[in-house]
C-alpha cells in the first residue's frame, strides 16, 4: 500500500478511508478487515497474503481511481491461517465490527480488537505446546547489554544483565525467543542480523525512568529492590520496552505478569553458544529435535513439565543443596513404585500454567474451563500420593499445590461436561446453575409442551388427523397438513410452504410464540454471555494460586520424569564433592546408547588437580568425540537433577563447560572454518578456569601440519600449566602424546582399534596411554573410497615415511622438545645486569664485543 493512500483520504470511498486509517495503525502487520464472514486484505497486504498462505488475488472496484488489490479468508478458519503467519514470524492486526448495523450511518465502526505477533501468543492452537514462546528485548549500553524475556502464555518475566557479545549470542541461543525487541540505534545488529523475529522499536521505549514506573504500575510496588533489581539499569530498560509492547498488543489487563525474576548467570553453569551447539541439548546440529538429550530425558506427562525440562536443561545450577534435593526426591519416588501412577494422574492435568494465562487475559475458551475443573479434581489424589514422603522437596511442591475445592465446585456446577469451542452461540453453562437463564432457554427451546398442545387444540378444531406443528431454521414453526385433507383448512391459516404432499402454514398465535421464542434466543445468549465473563471474575481471586499450582505441578512432573528415566534406562545417582575434578565409571552417552544398533562401550573417565588434562587419541571414527561428549552431558545432567548413565559418578564443583568440537564456515560474518576454530579457542582461553569442564577436538587441523601442530601444542600447554582446567584434549598430532612427559598433570588416553588385513575394528573402548597409530587410511576404505586410490595413498605414506628416515628427520621426541622453551642465553643474562646509562661510549663498545664472544 503507498503512502498516498493515507495522505489523500478523501480520494477514497468511505469504506476505504475507514479501512485506511485502521491501517496506519499497525503499518508493519497484515490487517484482517472483517466483512460478514470473511477477513479481507487489501492493497500490499492482499498481495503479500497470496504469496504467503496460497489464497487467490483478486481486484475489485475502485477507490482512489485504481483497482483495489482484495485477497480474503473465511472467518472460521482464521485459526488455520493465523498459524501459518505465526511461524512465517509474521504479525497480524484483527479488525472487528463493534458498531450496531442499525444504527449506523456509512461503514459500521470497526476496529483493532487483536494484535497477534509471534512472540505474544496465547491462543492454544497458535502454540507450540511443549516448547516455551518467549517475546524478547535487548539493550545495549556503554557496558554490556541488558535483555529482558517474557512468556505472555504463562506470565513468566525474566531479565539478566550480560558483559559481552558472546554472552548475549549465548542468550540468545538459550531463549530462543519467538520475537526480538531492538532500538531503532541497535549498534550489534551483527548479532541478530540472522534472526528472522527481529522488530525495531523507539528509542524512547527503552527510556529508563519511563521503564522503571512502568513495571512499577504493573507490579503495584514503590520499587523493584524486592524483585532482586536494586543494581541493574540496562535490563530494566529492555524490561520496561517489552512491557510496553505487550500492553500494545493484548489491549487488556495482564494480572497474571505479578512478578520479574533476575537470572544471574552464576547460579548456573555457564554454556556459550558453540557448547550448547556442539552439545545438541535441544536441537540437533540440522536444527530439529530429533536425537538431542532433551528428546531422550524428555517422557514427561504435561506439556509445561515438558517445557520446564528444557528449561533445566540450558540452565545446569551450580548450587549444591538444590541438586541434591532433586536427587533425594529422584530417588524416593524411584523408591515407592509410584512413578507410572502419579505419571497417570499428572498427564490428565492438561496445561494449566497456559489456561491461568489466558484466564487471566479473559481470553479462555470453554474447554479450558473444563480442563481446569479435571484438573483441580485431580489434585486430592496427587496430594494424597506425597502425602507420607519423606524428601523435603516433595513435601514443599505438594504444599505449593494448593486445595482449590470452591473452584472445583464452581465450575462443576457451571461448565456442562462437553462444551462447544466457543462461548459465541451458548450451550456452555450448565441448566441449574441460574434460573433465569434456564427460563429464557426454556422459552426458547419451543416449549415443548406448549407446541403439543397447540397441535392437539388444532387438531380437534379442524378434524385434521395429519396436522402436526414443526420447526426449521430456514420457515420457523409451521403447521404442516396433508394436501389430502387441504380442505379440512380454516380461513385464518396463511400458507408459507407447498412441498409434494403436504402445505405448510402460520397462523396468528404461533407466529407470536415464534416472535417470543427468537426474542428469548437473544436474552438467553445475551445471559449466558453476562454469566461467562462473571465466571472469569470469580476466578480472578486465585489466579496467583493457580500459577503456583501449575509451576509446582510442572517441577512434579519433571522429578518424577527423572524417575521414570532412571528406572527404565539403568542411570544412576550421581555424587555431588566439594573436591575438584571429575570421576566417572562406566560412563555411557546418553543419546548414542539409545540410537546405537549396537550394544554401547561403557568408558571411565578419571579428572582431577594431579590428572587435569587428558590427551586422547585415536583413530577416526573410534569413538573419541563421543567420549568427550558422554562427559560433558553427563556432567550436566547430574547439575539439572537427573540421575546419569554411569555406574558411578563423583563431580565437583563446575562453573562452565566449553566445546571445541567441529567447525562449519560462518559466511555471514566473514569468517572461515578455520577462523571460526580459532574464534571459539580464544573464547576457552580467554575464560576457563580451574573449575571448568573443557573439551578440545582437534585443534589446528584447519591450517597447515607445523602451524597446527604449533597452536594444538600451546594451546594444551595453556590450558594444563596456567588455567588448570579440566580438559580432554582430542587430537591426531601424535607429538601431543609426549605432553605428559614434559607435564605433571597431564596423561594420555585413546580409544582402543584391532587391525585385521586392510581392515579395521573399532573397540570404542578408552585404555591408558597413547594410540599407536590414526588408522586413517582403513576409514577411508570404509567410507567407500575407492580401493585404487587408498592403495596409492598407501604406496605414498611409505614413501614419505622412507624420506624421512633417510633425511635424518628429527624423531618425534625431538619435535616435541622443539616446542619446549629455549635455554637462556647467556648474552641475554649479560645484558639484563647492565644499565645502559650508567654506560661511558669506551665501556659501550668493549661490551659489544664481550656479547659477540658470548653469541
Amino acid at each position: 500500500m503507498n503512502a498516498v493512500d493515507i495522505q489523500n483520504l478523501e480520494k477514497h470511498t468511505p469504506m476505504m478511508r475507514q479501512y485506511l486509517t485502521l491501517k496506519a495503525e499497525a503499518p508493519d502487520m497484515l490487517l484482517f478487515y472483517r466483512m460478514g464472514d470473511f477477513y479481507e486484505l487489501f492493497y500490499d497486504d492482499a498481495k503479500l497474503a497470496s504469496e504467503l498462505l496460497g489464497i487467490s488475488l483478486t481486484a475489485r472496484g475502485k477507490s482512489g481511481g485504481d483497482p483495489i488489490p482484495m485477497a480474503g479468508i473465511p472467518y472460521h478458519a482464521v485459526e488455520g491461517y493465523l498459524a501459518k503467519l505465526v511461524q512465517l514470524r509474521v504479525s497480524v492486526a484483527i479488525c472487528e465490527q463493534v458498531g450496531d448495523p442499525a444504527t449506523s450511518k456509512g461503514p459500521v465502526e470497526r476496529k483493532v480488537v487483536r494484535i497477534v505477533t509471534p512472540g505474544t501468543l496465547t491462543d492454544e492452537a497458535l502454540l507450540q505446546e511443549r516448547q516455551d514462546n518467549l517475546l524478547a528485548a535487548v539493550y545495549h549500553g556503554k557496558v554490556g547489554f541488558g535483555y529482558a524475556t517474557l512468556d505472555v502464555s504463562s506470565g513468566r518475566f525474566v531479565v539478566t544483565e550480560l558483559p559481552s557479545r558472546e554472552a548475549l549470542e549465548a542468550e540468545l541461543q538459550r531463549t530462543n525467543p519467538a520475537e526480538l525487541l531492538h532500538s531503532e540505534d541497535f549498534s550489534e545488529m551483527g548479532i541478530i542480523a540472522s534472526f528472522n523475529g527481529k522488530r525495531r522499536r523507539p528509542e524512547w521505549e527503552f527510556d529508563y525512568d519511563t521503564s522503571y514506573q512502568l513495571l512499577l504500575a504493573q507490579f503495584g510496588t514503590k520499587d523493584l529492590y524486592g524483585f532482586g533489581l536494586g543494581d541493574v539499569r540496562l535490563s530494566l530498560q529492555a524490561a520496561g520496552c517489552l512491557m510496553q509492547y505487550v500492553k500494545d498488543t493484548q489491549r487488556t489487563a495482564l494480572p497474571h505478569i505479578n512478578s520479574i525474576v533476575r537470572f544471574n548467570q552464576c547460579d548456573s553453569i555457564i554454556l556459550d553458544a558453540a557448547t550448547r551447539r556442539n552439545l545438541e541439548l535441544t536441537k540437533n546440529l540440522q536444527g530439529g529435535f530429533d536425537n538431542t538429550l532433551a528428546a531422550i530425558l524428555d517422557n514427561t506427562a504435561t506439556p509445561m513439565g515438558s517445557r520446564m525440562l528444557q528449561r533445566w536443561i540450558h540452565e545446569p545450577l551450580r548450587n549444591h543443596h538444590i541438586i541434591r534435593a532433586r536427587h533425594d526426591a529422584v530417588e524416593e519416588l524411584l523408591s515407592s513404585g509410584d512413578v507410572e501412577t502419579l505419571h497417570d494422574q499428572l498427564k490428565a492435568l492438561g496445561d494449566v500454567e497456559r489456561i491461568t494465562a489466558r484466564l487471566a487475559l479473559r481470553s479462555a475458551r470453554p474447554r479450558d474451563f473444563a480442563r481446569l475443573r479435571q484438573s483441580l479434581s485431580l489434585l486430592p489424589a496427587i496430594k494424597q500420593l506425597l502425602a507420607n514422603c519423606h524428601s523435603e522437596h516433595l513435601s514443599k511442591l505438594a504444599i505449593m499445590l494448593g486445595e482449590f475445592p470452591e473452584e472445583h465446585a464452581l465450575l462443576s456446577r457451571a461448565i456442562v461436561d462437553n462444551p462447544p469451542m466457543l462461548i459465541r452461540d451458548g450451550g456452555v453453562l450448565k441448566s441449574g446453575y441460574h434460573q433465569e437463564l434456564d427460563e429464557w432457554r426454556a422459552l426458547s427451546q419451543g416449549a415443548t409442551d406448549y407446541l403439543a398442545d397447540l397441535e392437539a387444540r388444532e387438531k380437534q378444531a379442524t378434524g385434521a388427523s395429519t396436522l402436526k406443528v414443526g420447526y426449521n431454521r430456514v420457515h420457523g414453526y409451521y403447521i404442516e397438513i396433508s394436501r389430502r385433507e387441504s380442505d379440512l383448512v380454516p380461513l385464518s391459516y396463511q400458507r408459507r410452504q407447498t412441498l409434494k404432499n403436504t402445505e405448510r402454514y402460520i397462523i396468528a398465535e404461533l407466529k407470536e410464540h415464534e416472535e417470543k421464542v427468537l426474542s428469548s434466543q437473544g436474552k438467553a445468549l445475551a445471559l449466558e454471555k453476562q454469566l461467562w465473563d462473571e465466571l472469569f471474575d470469580l476466578l480472578m481471586p486465585k489466579l496467583h494460586e493457580l500459577q503456583q499450582f501449575a509451576r509446582a505441578a510442572a517441577e512434579l512432573d519433571v522429578i518424577n520424569n527423572f524417575a521414570e528415566r532412571a528406572d527404565l534406562l539403568n542411570y544412576h545417582r550421581p555424587e555431588l564433592t566439594a573436591h575438584n575434578g571429575i570421576d566417572i565409571d562406566a560412563g555411557r552417552h546418553p543419546v548414542v546408547e539409545q540410537v546405537s544398533q549396537t550394544p554401547f562401550i561403557a568408558n571411565p573417565v578419571n579428572l582431577s588437580p594431579q590428572r587435569r588434562m587428558l590427551i586422547v587419541t585415536g583413530p577416526n571414527m573410534g569413538g573419541k568425540s563421543t567420549y568427550m561428549r558422554q562427559v560433558a552431558l553427563i556432567t550436566l545432567m547430574a547439575h539439572i537433577g537427573s540421575f546419569v548413565p554411569a555406574q558411578r559418578a563423583a563431580i565437583g564443583p563446575v562453573d562452565r563447560i566449553f566445546t571445541r568440537i567441529g567447525a562449519a564456515d560462518d559466511l555471514a560474518s566473514g569468517r572461515s572454518t578455520f577462523m571460526v576454530e580459532m574464534t571459539e579457542t580464544a573464547n576457552i582461553l580467554h575464560n576457563a578456569t580451574p573449575e571448568s569442564l573443557v573439551l578440545m577436538d582437534e585443534i589446528g587441523r584447519g591450517t597447515s601440519t607445523y602451524d597446527g601442530l604449533s597452536l594444538a601444542w600451546s594451546a594444551a600447554e595453556h590450558l594444563a600449566n596456567n588455567l588448570k582446567a579440566m580438559t580432554l584434549f582430542a587430537t591426531h598430532y601424535f607429538e601431543l602424546t609426549q605432553l605428559p612427559e614434559l607435564l605433571e598433570n597431564v596423561a594420555n588416553v585413546h580409544l582402543d582399534a584391532i587391525e585385521h588385513g586392510d581392515t579395521i575394528a573399532f573397540m570404542h573402548a578408552v585404555q591408558e596411554g597413547a594410540a599407536s597409530k590414526s588408522y586413517g587410511l582403513q576409514v577411508a576404505a570404509l567410507a567407500g573410497v575407492p580401493s585404487k586410490v587408498v592403495q596409492a595413498a598407501k604406496h605414498k605414506l611409505h614413501h614419505l615415511e622412507s624420506r624421512d628416515r633417510d633425511n635424518g628427520l628429527p624423531s618425534d621426541t625431538q619435535q616435541v622438545m622443539s616446542f619446549s622453551a629455549p635455554a637462556e642465553s647467556a648474552a641475554l643474562t649479560h645484558l639484563d645486569s647492565i644499565d645502559p646509562d650508567q654506560l661511558s661510549p669506551k665501556q659501550a663498545l668493549d661490551l659489544l664485543y664481550q656479547l659477540k664472544q658470548l653469541r
